[in-house]
């Protein structure tokens, strides 16, 4: 497992968009490709930041009112290839798969159960992130190759990190990220189990 792994490509989609900015014109200046979703990517090009937007990676079109965007092989082949592995490069290169590097995502807002028993029944259902919490899992278990983060109060570490080491992240702070998003979906998911708990009660 390698110690430091060179960030090039990254992956950014989130809801709370508190200085993603900021962290985007920072991954520029070490020459890292931006691919980008919906509202995000749109965010950054108002910021004048260059991204790719990922139905050009995947060669599909957002669709199903934004059910469907990253549930591609060409988006978790790229976070979930375990880089020093024969078989997996050789089937990156048959299908077109380029590995990502970075993953910056947050997910659909999911307050407090009670809070979101006030909103009506299918809205709180379109809260439920799908393709967020599938590219965070997948990072994660990957973090011996990729960076993953879900806290923007985190973005002035990663900057830190890959300025004292020259665009790369150690398998240190990919570790300590790993957990941190292995938490992050499990209290998601657990804000969603009580909302609808406490739905069937009602």
């Amino acid at each position: 497992m390698a110690d430091k792994v060179q960030i090039r490509r990254a992956l950014i989609s989130v809801s709370d968009k508190t200085d993603i900015a900021w962290m985007a014109k920072r991954l520029v200046t070490h020459s890292i490709e931006i691919i980008s979703t919906g509202g995000t990517a749109k965010h950054l090009r108002e910021n004048e930041i260059p991204i790719r937007d990922v139905s050009e990676l995947t060669g599909f079109p957002e669709m199903m009112d934004g059910r469907i965007k990253t549930l591609h092989p060409k988006v978790h082949g790229g976070l979930l290839a375990i880089r020093d592995n024969n078989e997996h490069l050789a089937a990156m290169d048959e299908h077109g798969i380029k590995p990502i590097d970075l993953l910056i995502v947050n997910l659909y807002p999911f307050a407090d159960p009670t809070t979101m028993a006030g909103i009506p029944y299918d809205e709180a259902v379109e809260n439920i992130d799908i393709g967020g919490p599938a590219m965070i899992r997948a990072a994660a278990k990957n973090h011996a190759f990729v960076t993953v983060i879900t806290d923007p109060s985190e973005y002035r570490q990663l900057n830190k990190e890959l300025a004292q080491h020259g665009g790369a992240t150690t398998i240190r702070y990919r570790r300590k990220l790993f957990r941190d998003a292995f938490k992050y979906t499990a209290n998601f998911d657990q804000r969603v189990a009580e909302s609808f708990f406490i739905r069937t009660l009602d």
